[in-house]
């Protein structure tokens, strides 16, 4: 770590109410001296002071502001921070910005670099850290959720047991290794045995969250297929409430595949709308269509539409065998059907609805609500919520499968040294530069 100071505006450039300005390291409290006429031998931690800020080169009055001091290791960094409440103009910001640049030991931030220097000094791991980056682009009330019980260690707390328990697997098996001569018993070979193979399950049972996390974070992707002028673009025009995307009674206009990203009821998902499905000879509409069956192969979750005056969802068999995820069969131009006629779209499993009527949209709605809430367990507290997470978990499973002493010892401990290193990248318990500035990069200047 530098022993530079650094600092940065921690709130969004541009005019507001209030801005901050964070600064953090070893000569904080030189920017107290320079800027005001507080006594720094006097200054208590976190008590606010109201004081004016002035240039140190010439003495002129830069703004009125609160200022805070939170001394090591007692901070977000570890080290000691000053935070700056100014007003938030462009002018009052940038004098003060360049006041501090002007001060010796001083730089501006680097991208995640405060979050960086936090988990340097012991403050958080690297999947607090994480979480504390998707609180910060949480846009859905689900995403806060499951952000916050990142930040606050549930996925720290449930790989750190996993990798004690390796460690302690691996205590034992190197006193054996230092001790040749002295056979394992038979009672201890058999824990061990029973420990690896529990501690493999629970991480089996963790994977098995089918990417729900991630998806969680990305968003869930719902494709809506069907023939041309069934009612798709319709549909999304009214999920979306607005004209995302072009209608046409003109079989063929859809020539694309259009996403539109909407927080439903608090889960961030796509909607995807595709072109027309049909034997198609026109070149462009080709390519639209092959791009809706990349779509199809890529989504969470299908809504299958068909115009129920004209068609049947026979239509969707060969989709239906192919595709993994779960299929909603929705019938719509309700409007143009009998009673009995919607009854039976019923009795074979599919919702019935009218787009043109805005009839049965919010039913709808309400069932992918809960197909994507369903895929939500009572564990849902330790979602995998990165795909590095999951391949060193993969990697963990691979290494204790070959876990066993019908081997030399050695290559037993080796098994489970390897297992604990996978573990250790997750949360950064061991050397991993390489993939640090690549986790902080993705944070704001100002965290």
């Amino acid at each position: 770590m530098t022993d530079q100071t650094i600092y940065a505006l921690s709130t969004v450039y541009g005019k507001s109410g209030v801005a901050v300005i964070r600064i953090s390291g070893p000569d904080a409290l030189k920017s107290v001296a320079a800027l005001t006429s507080l006594n720094i031998e006097n200054i208590k931690p976190r008590y606010a002071y109201f004081t004016i800020l002035k240039d140190p080169r010439n003495k002129n009055t830069l703004d009125k502001g609160v200022l805070l001091y939170f001394k090591a290791p007692h901070s977000f960094t570890g080290e000691d921070i000053v935070e700056l409440q100014i007003h938030g103009s462009r002018a009052v910001i940038n004098s003060v910005m360049d006041a501090l640049s002007g001060l010796e030991n001083y730089r501006l931030a680097e991208p995640g670099e405060f979050s960086k220097r936090a988990f340097y000094n012991n403050k958080m791991d690297l999947t607090e850290a994480e979480g504390l980056a998707d609180l910060i682009d949480a846009e859905t009330s689900e995403q806060q959720k499951y952000a916050l019980r990142q930040m606050e260690g549930g996925l720290k707390d449930i790989y750190d047991g996993w990798r004690s328990e390796l460690l302690n697997l691996l205590a034992h098996l190197e006193a054996y290794i230092d001790f040749p001569e002295e056979d394992i018993p038979s009672d201890i070979e058999n824990g061990m045995n029973n420990t690896v193979f529990k501690l493999k399950n629970a991480i089996i049972e963790h994977l098995n969250g089918d990417s729900v996390g991630e998806r969680l974070r990305e968003g869930f992707r719902v494709v809506i297929v069907g023939p041309p002028n069934a009612g798709k673009s319709s549909l999304l025009n009214t999920i979306a409430k607005r004209d995302a995307v072009i209608v046409s009674d003109v079989a063929g206009t859809t020539r694309d595949a259009v996403d539109i990203h909407l927080d439903l009821h608090g889960y961030p998902v796509i909607f995807t709308d595709t072109a027309g499905l049909r034997e198609a000879e026109e070149e462009i509409e080709k390519k639209g269509i092959e791009i809706a069956y990349s779509k199809i192969k890529d989504a969470d979750l299908l809504v299958c539409l068909f115009d129920a005056s004209k068609d049947s969802v026979q239509l969707f068999d060969n989709i239906k065998k192919s595709f993994k995820n779960k299929i909603i069969y929705v019938a719509n131009k309700s409007d143009k059907l009998t009673f009995e006629q919607c009854s039976n779209l019923k009795n074979q499993g599919c919702l019935v609805i009218s787009v043109k009527q805005h009839e049965g949209v919010t039913t709808l709605l309400d069932s992918i609500t809960a197909e994507i809430r369903s895929c939500f367990t009572s564990n849902s507290g330790l979602l995998i919520t990165r795909r590095r997470y999951r391949e060193a978990l993969l990697n963990v499973c691979e290494n204790l499968q070959r876990f066993g002493f019908d081997k030399e010892i050695e290559l037993t401990a080796e098994d489970i040294r390897l297992a604990a290193r996978e573990l250790g990248k997750i949360t950064g318990r061991i050397e991993v530069e390489e993939i640090l500035d690549k986790i902080f990069g993705s944070f704001c200047i100002g965290k």
